[in-house]
C-alpha cells in the first residue's frame, strides 16, 4: 500500500503545492480522499486519471479540500469510453454539495451531449453520506471512520483503511480529540493537516489567527501518534508552508514522537510496506 500526497497546500494560493488532496493505492484501488485544487493534475503527475479511481472520499466541505470535485467527476465522465459511476462519499452535506456542483455544471453538460453523439446521458454519481464510527466498502477495502474536531465545521471525519498488515488514517483538518486517538492507535501512518503557532502569530492578520482554533500544531500532531504508536506521522496542509532549509526545524517540534516524521510536499510518496518515502 502506498500514501501519495497528491496536494499539501492550504487555502493561501501557492505555486509549489496543491490544494489538500491524498491518494491511497493498494493492490487493487485508488482512493482519492479530498479533492484541493489541482487534484487532476497531480493525479495526472502521478499516473492515474479520474476514471481510474475506487472513489472519492471527503473529510470535510471546507471549500480548498472539496473546490476541484468538479474537476474530478467532469473528467471522469469524459474521458470513460462507457458510463461509469463515480462513488463519492463523505460526511452529512455531502450530498448537497455534489447537487449543487452539479448544477453548476449543468451547462456544459448540456454543451457536451450535444456535441458527442457517444454521450448519452450526464455524469453519473453516486453519493454515500456516512457517520463517525460506521465503515463503508469502496473497491476491495472496507474503510472505517472517526470523527474529528474541527468546530464550527461539523460533521468532520478521519478514515482508516488497511491492506494486510499495514493501515493508515487520513485525518484531515482539527485538534486532537478522543474519537481521533481511538481511529489512529496502532496504525501505521497518519497523515495530519499542521500549523506553527509561533510563527503564524507573527503574521498581522485576525483572520489568520482564527486558523490556530481549530488545526493541530506540529507538537500535537505528534503527540497523538506518539500516543497512538503508529510508525510514521505525515505531516501535511502545513500553515505556513516551510521555507526552503527548514524541514529539520519542523521535524524538531515534532520531538515527541520517536517514529518517522515525513514532511508532506506534493507528490511525495511513502510506501507502507517497507517505510521508505521518495519525492
Amino acid at each position: 500500500m502506498k500514501l501519495i500526497l497528491l496536494g499539501t497546500g492550504s487555502p493561501i494560493p501557492n505555486p509549489d503545492r496543491a490544494g489538500p488532496a491524498t491518494l491511497v493505492r493498494t493492490n487493487t484501488d485508488n482512493i482519492l480522499f479530498d479533492c484541493g485544487r489541482g487534484v487532476v493534475m497531480r493525479l495526472a503527475k502521478a499516473g492515474l486519471v479520474p476514471p481510474l479511481l475506487s472513489g472519492v472520499v471527503l473529510t470535510h466541505l471546507h471549500s480548498d479540500h472539496v473546490c476541484d470535485l468538479n474537476d474530478v467527476i467532469t473528467t471522469h465522465w469524459i474521458m470513460n469510453p462507457v458510463p461509469s459511476t463515480l462513488r463519492i462519499i463523505g460526511p452529512h452535506g455531502t450530498k448537497h454539495f455534489v447537487d449543487v456542483t452539479l448544477a453548476s455544471l449543468s451547462l456544459d453538460i448540456g454543451y457536451r451531449l450535444t456535441h458527442h453523439a457517444d454521450l448519452n446521458q450526464g455524469p453519473l454519481v453516486d453519493v454515500l453520506e456516512i457517520d463517525a464510527g460506521t465503515s463503508f466498502t469502496l473497491g476491495q477495502h472496507d474503510i472505517f471512520t472517526g470523527a474529528t474536531d474541527h468546530r464550527p465545521v461539523e460533521p468532520s471525519l478521519a478514515y482508516r483503511i488497511s491492506e494486510g498488515a499495514e493501515s493508515v488514517v487520513i485525518a484531515g483538518d482539527g485538534v486532537p480529540c478522543a474519537s481521533l486517538d481511538e481511529l489512529v492507535f496502532g496504525a501505521s501512518a497518519y497523515v495530519q493537516t499542521v500549523v506553527r503557532p509561533a510563527l503564524v502569530q507573527q503574521i498581522p492578520s485576525a483572520r489568520l489567527q482564527d486558523i490556530l482554533e481549530y488545526h493541530s500544531s506540529v507538537e500535537q500532531a505528534a503527540d497523538t501518534a506518539r500516543r497512538a504508536g503508529v510508525k510514521a506521522l505525515v505531516l501535511t496542509h502545513m500553515v505556513p508552508p516551510p521555507a526552503p532549509g527548514s524541514e529539520d526545524e519542523w521535524r524538531a517540534l515534532a520531538s515527541a514522537f520517536e517514529g518517522l516524521v515525513v514532511m508532506g510536499d506534493d507528490l511525495v510518496t511513502l510506501d507502507l510496506d517497507t517505510m521508505t518515502v521518495t519525492t
